[in-house]
């Protein structure tokens, strides 16, 4: 069988058109798969309150963030996401109803849009920046945008719902006084919107609540002090512990960087001209680092306990005004059941006084019956002794009507016993 040469082919369409084939089968589709490289705006705000619109690709973002592409999908606008906050190495991601956002340890990147809640964020951050901006603040940045975030998603929902319940409590009324398809259709539009708000409310406080449960996700938020402590090994590591210790013999990085599982021996000689003496330094050194070491981590963790303090104190705030409004739907909600427990009691009443005039006619419909057979009989063609009687007529009138109110009493009285209609 002859081979196809494609390296022979000089025609430009040719080789794009193969390169299309491979890639996205026969449909051709060359520009959804650069979709995700492509730049986003981004509204950048510094520690000063100074914000500026940047375009930025991914790769960027995930590179000076340190964040990898699922925790920048559910910031996408093209994907929805619940409600999620996450702490990473040196970010926050948070992704809050119309609030999406990055927050590092001095700037935030909000997802540009044209939304009230993002203008609304982005005017009141820098506000307050700049107002604290000379003063001494307890919070760290990332707990000041964070705590903002949170501020602006609960006051929003809270705000919902009471428009919701303005709006939703007379229609409950009217509906239980008028029964009507209008007003059913009105609440049933008015139920769905609510079990939606009352789903997003719900997912925030379970967020927050698991946030205030676990000690370890609020330690990873507290991107100022990683920072600091970040920039303190690093200053420590070009400091000599001794400054009878030669750079050249020791350093600080080497020990302190030390691998566990490759421990290097302290009483090992460092110089072959001078093994004493290095021993000495060497041992010297390395005592210097383990005492400052466990100094270090004992502060740390008495930091990081006070910074998990402050944290949780910040979280229990929102958790607290979201329960509140998770309260207003719930009784919302209840208020709504309530209501159509009401509406299918009036409607088996009416069903009930339905069947009461059905049987009513029925019974009527049977006496009237029973006089038209006696009609009937009297009017057949026969010959009958009884007909030459001039007072046989009215006799049989007479037995049928006390007959038929006798059965008709009957009826009554048995359906009441049977409770079909109300004593």
């Amino acid at each position: 069988m002859e081979k196809l040469d494609f390296s022979a082919n000089t025609d430009p369409t040719f080789s794009t058109n193969i390169t299309r084939v491979g890639s996205f089968g026969v449909f051709g589709f060359t520009g959804v798969k650069k979709r995700g490289h492509g730049s986003r705006s981004w509204i950048k705000i510094d520690q000063n309150g100074n914000a500026e619109v940047l375009e930025l690709d991914k790769a960027t973002i995930m590179r000076d963030c340190s964040l990898p592409s699922r925790d920048l999908r559910l910031l996408d606008p093209l994907f929805i996401y619940p409600s999620t906050i996450l702490g990473r190495e040196k970010a926050i991601v948070v992704n809050l109803e119309q609030i999406r956002c990055i927050i590092t340890s001095d700037e935030v990147f909000v997802m540009n849009s044209v939304d009230d809640c993002v203008m609304q964020y982005k005017t009141e951050l820098c506000s307050r920046l700049q107002m604290t901006k000379d003063q001494n603040d307890i919070l760290p940045f990332e707990f000041k945008a964070l705590e903002l975030t949170l501020e602006l998603t609960c006051t929003s929902f809270d705000s919902q719902a009471k428009e919701l319940s303005s709006e939703i409590r007379p229609v409950l009324d009217e509906l239980a006084s008028s029964i009507s398809t209008l007003n059913l259709e009105r609440v049933r539009r008015m139920k769905g919107n609510l079990l939606g708000l009352t789903q997003r409310v719900q997912k925030v406080h379970d967020e927050i609540e698991h946030l205030m449960d676990d000690d370890g996700d609020m330690a990873e938020m507290h991107l100022t002090d990683k920072k600091e402590k970040m920039d303190g090994d690093m200053a420590e590591m070009h400091m000599s512990p001794d400054p009878d210790i030669e750079k050249e013999e020791i350093t600080l990085p080497v020990v302190k960087w030390l691998s566990k599982s490759a421990p290097i021996s302290p009483a090992a000689p460092i110089s072959p001209a001078t093994p004493a003496s290095g021993a000495r330094k060497l041992q010297k050194a390395f005592s210097s680092i383990t005492r400052s070491s466990r100094h270090a981590s004992f502060t740390s963790s008495s930091s990081q306990g006070e910074d998990i303090v402050q944290l949780e104190m910040l979280l229990e705030a929102y958790f607290v005004f979201i329960d509140h409004t998770l309260s207003k739907l719930s009784s919302l909600k209840e208020y709504i059941d309530d209501t159509e427990d009401l509406i299918n009691i009036k409607l088996g009443n009416v069903q009930n006084q339905l069947i009461q005039y059905e049987l009513l006619l029925t019974a009527a419909t049977f006496v009237a019956t029973i006089f038209a057979v006696v009609a009937a009989v009297f009017g057949m063609n026969f010959q009958a002794s009884i007909f030459d009687n001039p007072f046989a007529f009215n006799w049989v009138l007479l037995i049928s009507g006390v007959s038929c109110g006798i059965l008709y009493f009957g009826f009554l009285i048995y359906f009441k016993r049977k409770r079909v209609f109300p004593v």
